[in-house]
C-alpha cells in the first residue's frame, strides 16, 4: 500500500542506564515536578504499569515548567464560548480558502492516495488541516511535555485526561527515540500539521509516504494520519454531512427545545419529518428509520438548521466542538467549489 501503520514497540532498553538519561535532562530552576508527592505517586503507578523505571519519569520531569498562560487559554472558551457568527469568519475567509486550494494543488497524488485507501474526499482533509494548523503554518510553540505536565498535575479541571495523555507522551517519546524536551505543538498538547494528541498519535497516526517513520510534522504522514483517523472513526464514504433545512414557525419552538447546546440527539428522520422538518431540496431522499441529529447555528440574522449525518459526529471525533465539525464542513465545501 505504499505506506506501514504506526506500531507501538517500547525500547526498553532505553531505559537501562537512567542516570545515563537523567543527565541529559537540565532541571528548570525553582520548579521541580519531580519533588511533588503526587507527581512522585503517579511515577511510581504509571512505571509500575508499563515496566518503566520511576526514576527516568521523575528525572524527565525535572525539565518541565510550569506555563501558566495554558492555563488561562484553556479557560478561556468557558467563559466566552462564541457563537456561530463570531466563530466563523476565523475559517471561512479568502485567506484560508485559496491556502487551501494551494495546499490541495501542491499534493494532489498523496491527497488522491488517502481517498483511495480511506474513502475520506480531499477536502475534507484539507479542511481539517487547514481549521487545525492553517495547512502547517501554525503548529503550536509550546514545549509539549511542558504542556502536558502542567494540565496534568495544575489543572483540576481535567487532570485526570491530561495524565493519561502524558503517559502516552511518554511512551510515544519511547517509541520513537526522541527527546523528551524537543516536540512543540499546541497548548493543549496537540502535535503536528494534523494537532494529534498523543494517545491519537499513536494509535491514529501512519507512514504515509514509507519512509520508515511517523512524522505528522510532515505533510505526507499528516495527510494520510487524518484520513485514518476517520476511517477508524466510520465515515461513510459517499454520504452527506449536513443537509440544511426549513423549520415550521409553529414549531420551531419544539423543536429548539430538543437541542443541546446546538445539536439534538439523534433521531429517526421520520420522526424529524412528523415535527414538518423538510430540506429545501424536494430531491433530498432519506430513509425513514435513517438516524439523524439537528444541528442549530447562529446566524447574525437568526438561527439556521440542518440536519447532522453521521459523517458530521465523526468530523466531531476530530474535535467535540460542533462548531469546529461546521467549520471544516463549510471549509470544504468552499475549497472544493474554488477548485
Amino acid at each position: 500500500m505504499g505506506f506501514r501503520f504506526f506500531l507501538p514497540f517500547l525500547l526498553f532498553a532505553w531505559l537501562a542506564s537512567p542516570p545515563l538519561m537523567a543527565a541529559k535532562v537540565k532541571t528548570a530552576p525553582g520548579n521541580d515536578y519531580s519533588q511533588r508527592t503526587e507527581v512522585q505517586s503517579w511515577a511510581a503507578t504509571f512505571g509500575a504499569k508499563e515496566g518503566i523505571n520511576p526514576q527516568f519519569l521523575l528525572d524527565t520531569l525535572k525539565s518541565a515548567k510550569t506555563e501558566p498562560r495554558i492555563i488561562e487559554l484553556m479557560d478561556a472558551p468557558v467563559k466566552t464560548p462564541p457563537l456561530w457568527f463570531e466563530y466563523a469568519p476565523r475559517f471561512l475567509n479568502e485567506g484560508r480558502i485559496s491556502a487551501g486550494v494551494d495546499f490541495w494543488i501542491s499534493n494532489e497524488t498523496l491527497l488522491a492516495r488517502a481517498q483511495a485507501f480511506f474513502g475520506v474526499p480531499p477536502e475534507i482533509i484539507v479542511a481539517i488541516i487547514g481549521v487545525e494548523t492553517y495547512y502547517g503554518r501554525n503548529v503550536g510553540n509550546f514545549r509539549v511535555l511542558d504542556a502536558l505536565t502542567t494540565l496534568a498535575f495544575d489543572y483540576p479541571r481535567r487532570a485526570d485526561y491530561f495524565r493519561g495523555e502524558l503517559e502516552q507522551f511518554f511512551l510515544l517519546m519511547l517509541d520513537n527515540g526522541f527527546a523528551p524536551t524537543t516536540p512543540k505543538g499546541s497548548f493543549a498538547g496537540a502535535m503536528g500539521i494534523s494537532q494529534f494528541m498523543p494517545r491519537s498519535y499513536r494509535h491514529y497516526a501512519v507512514d504515509f509516504d514509507g519512509d520508515g517513520r511517523v512524522d505528522l510534522w510532515q505533510t505526507p504522514d499528516a495527510i494520510g494520519s487524518v484520513a485514518f483517523y476517520l476511517k477508524e472513526h466510520r465515515w461513510q464514504t459517499g454520504a452527506p454531512i449536513l443537509t440544511p433545512v426549513q423549520l415550521p414557525p409553529e414549531t420551531a419552538a419544539t423543536l429548539t427545545s430538543l437541542l443541546n447546546n446546538g445539536l439534538s440527539d439523534p433521531q429517526p428522520w421520520r420522526q424529524w419529518r412528523s415535527l414538518g422538518v423538510n430540506p429545501p431540496d424536494t430531491h433530498t431522499t432519506i430513509s425513514d428509520d435513517t438516524a439523524i441529529s439537528l444541528l442549530a447555528l447562529d446566524a447574525s440574522t437568526g438561527p439556521m438548521y440542518f440536519l447532522a449525518h453521521d459523517n458530521f459526529r465523526v468530523i466531531m471525533r476530530y474535535n467535540k466542538s460542533r462548531l469546529y465539525a461546521a467549520a471544516v464542513t463549510f471549509l470544504a465545501k468552499e475549497i472544493k467549489a474554488r477548485r
